[in-house]
């Protein structure tokens, strides 16, 4: 097994084998075939920026569980709004609203999906939409902060409480996995078909790597990450080694690890 050089906690050297093997699955999964089992199909579904900013946050908010019931239910979302996201959320009325009934995915509900409708209404009238939201908060180094930001100003509205718990925060320990997913299918452009590049104003060299079990259980496997918890620390110590790896496109890496770990059993 190749495994990163460490001293003091901090890695010194990486096996240039083990960059060899990660980069050569990263080119594995990083292809049109990776859609075909990705709740990222659902985004694909669209064309208009709006449509798949809106499709993609939605999806990534409801990913977790079981793939098939992710892709199963994100449908259902597409479903219930016409298959016109954007258009949708800026014209429905509450008589509209009544035929999202019993909608649910685990823990996330009709009426959590209902103020998400109403979240979004506001993002796109009142602030220019999700990347302008995001773009405003990222620094030189990390998009983070923006997450955080995202999150107020996605429930500064009349919300119910229970629907926060479905927006990670990094400012409050979590490693705010789907964020960092949805923040990868947005900002990522590298021409093999999978991540849309749709955000120009964020650069890739800032996305951090979405860290859940498997891709954890991999980075530790190769001691890429040491920290025992996928949690916020974790995906900064993460975030460190693989812009040693690739400066430019670190977040490519989920590619490896979460294929390693999810296809390959890893």
């Amino acid at each position: 097994m190749y495994i990163a050089n460490v001293m003091k906690d901090k890695i010194i050297s990486i096996d240039a084998e083990l960059v060899d093997f990660l980069n050569e699955k990263v080119l594995e999964y990083n292809n049109p075939k990776f859609i075909e089992s990705d709740p990222i199909q659902i985004p694909h579904k669209f064309t208009v920026k709006e449509d798949i900013e809106i499709a993609g946050f939605l999806t990534a908010t409801i990913a977790w569980g079981n793939r098939k019931m992710i892709i199963k239910n994100a449908n259902r979302m597409m479903e219930l709004m016409g298959h016109s996201p954007y258009d949708f959320i800026m014209s429905f009325e509450p008589q509209h609203l009544n035929k999202i009934n019993a909608f649910v995915h685990r823990t996330f509900n009709t009426e959590d999906f209902i103020f998400f409708l109403h979240g979004l209404r506001n993002i796109y009238s009142k602030h220019e939409g999700m990347e302008a939201v995001f773009s405003k908060y990222v620094s030189n180094t990390s998009t983070q902060i923006a997450i955080h930001e995202f999150k107020k100003t996605f429930f500064s509205i009349e919300h119910p409480s229970r629907s926060q718990k479905h927006v990670s925060d990094p400012l409050k320990g979590s490693s705010a996995k789907r964020i960092n997913m949805m923040l990868r299918w947005f900002c990522r452009n590298d021409n093999m078909g999978v991540d849309f590049g749709i955000w120009d104003s964020i650069s890739p060299a800032i996305l951090s790597c979405p860290l859940d079990v498997h891709s954890g259980r991999v980075a530790r496997d190769f001691g890429l990450l040491k920290r025992k918890q996928n949690d916020a620390k974790a995906v900064l110590e993460l975030d460190e080694i693989l812009r040693k790896l690739d400066p430019i496109d670190p977040s490519k890496y989920d590619f490896a690890l979460f294929g390693l770990g999810v296809f390959e059993k890893f």
